[in-house]
């Protein structure tokens, strides 16, 4: 592991932004910040920032580390602590909602090391 990045309480559930997750792990950062420009998904926003994260990070910690060698070895999300709000229903009935939250991590190793 080179460096790592994380990101937390970000909205949406940890089941949407596992999606974008499964397509970056294992691919090289220069592919898996062009997968992420171009994804549909409200979560590739909050993954890509964390990424960039993750190779500024690699960078301050190795100045001699090119970010075309590395590669995103480990990408989980957790899931976070859930709102829970009330949502007014028929009949003077209420309804709870929960606003999910979830946690990223992506950590970033060298090509060389994945060989």
């Amino acid at each position: 592991m080179i460096a790592t990045a994380k990101a937390k309480y970000i909205r949406g559930s940890a089941r949407k932004s596992r999606l974008v997750i499964d397509q970056i792990r294992g691919l090289p950062v220069g592919r898996a910040l062009e997968i992420l420009e171009f994804s549909p998904k409200r979560a590739a926003h909050h993954v890509k920032e964390c990424l960039k994260s993750a190779i500024a990070n690699a960078q301050e910690k190795d100045t001699m580390v090119d970010p075309d060698d590395l590669v995103v070895s480990r990408a989980t999300v957790d899931q976070g602590p859930a709102m829970k709000r009330i949502r007014p229903r028929a009949m003077g009935r209420a309804f709870r909602v929960k606003k999910r939250f979830n946690h990223i991590t992506i950590e970033l190793d060298s090509a060389a090391a994945e060989e």
